[in-house]
């Protein structure tokens, strides 16, 4: 069964430090464009991660998420010592000059300075750490799979949607050729009667052995069976793909392209209004067979 290139998957696990989360999206692409959007992920481990997504995706635009949330207890921020007391300093020389330029102003409380001190961004530093390494990377490797196989079920579902569509399709294109098939008689004696009929109006009299050769000629021209025979051929062939090659996409957009030639050559040659109605229908259902088939993996 086909599968979709439009996918997300999302996994999580736990580490001594926190939670990692792993979300996966997919879109549709010509080749296997991957997006790694994380700081998380360390630099030797970030080429080994490209290429499984690239090799267990196969194609599309694939962005890669990853995120932490720390345990409590790692969040705790630790005091720069140093720099408070250099700021507690600096404050108490001010308050120091307040008090003797402006007497009985109130000196501040050592505690209310100290408060207003960590108060500052950079007096209180974050935990440093490295959140994955090699003691937990095959837990965040195997959270990155699950993450895969999500996407990848999620694919297969899609792809059943698309499935049901594309092929629906099809089957209307060739049911647009049985009815065109219908005014093929009535066609040929239209044709006939409007060249006689045009003999009339200028009122001659042709040679009835050489007219008929001419109608026969005229009307070669505009047979349309080798079109039809050719784009029943093309419908059959990608029926044929779409259930048994394991990655279609591409090959599917060929095949809609020289089945667009077959339904523009008939249209070219109708000269027939109830024919040429259906031709345009059959473009309006292969365009929609093209779009889809651009998100076929």
């Amino acid at each position: 069964m086909i599968r979709s290139m439009t996918g997300y998957g999302k996994a999580e696990t736990l580490l001594e430090t926190g939670r990692i989360c792993v979300e996966i999206r997919t879109l549709n692409s010509k080749n296997a464009d991957v997006n790694i959007k994380t700081q998380l992920l360390p630099k030797d481990k970030e080429m080994s991660v490209r290429q499984t997504l690239a090799k267990e995706l196969q194609r599309g635009t694939i962005d890669f998420f990853m995120t932490f949330e720390a345990n409590a207890a790692e969040t705790a921020r630790e005091i720069n010592a140093d720099l408070a007391l250099g700021y507690f300093r600096q404050i108490s020389s001010i308050c120091g000059r307040i008090e003797e330029e402006f007497p009985g102003q109130g000196k501040p409380d050592t505690m209310d300075i100290l408060a207003s001190i960590l108060r500052f961004p950079d007096v209180l530093d974050m935990k440093k750490q490295d959140i994955i390494n090699e003691d937990n990377w095959q837990v965040v490797e195997r959270c990155i799979e699950e993450a895969i196989r999500q996407v990848n079920e999620f694919r297969s579902r899609e792809g059943q949607v698309l499935y049901r569509d594309v092929t629906s399709k099809v089957a209307k294109i060739l049911s647009y050729v049985d009815e065109v098939e219908t005014y093929e008689t009535e066609r040929i004696v239209t044709v006939k009667e409007r060249i006689r009929s045009r003999f009339d109006e200028l009122g001659l009299v042709p040679d009835n052995d050489r007219l008929e050769q001419e109608m026969i000629y005229y009307i070669e021209k505009l047979d349309i069976n080798e079109e039809k025979v050719r784009l029943r051929q093309h419908c059959r062939y990608f029926m044929e793909t779409i259930d048994n090659d394991p990655l279609p996409g591409k090959k599917l957009g060929f095949i809609a392209q020289e089945m667009g030639r077959e339904i523009n050559t008939t249209g070219s040659k109708a000269n027939h209004t109830e024919i040429q109605k259906t031709v345009v229908k059959m473009k309006d259902e292969l365009e929609k067979i093209k779009e889809q088939s651009l998100n076929i993996l």
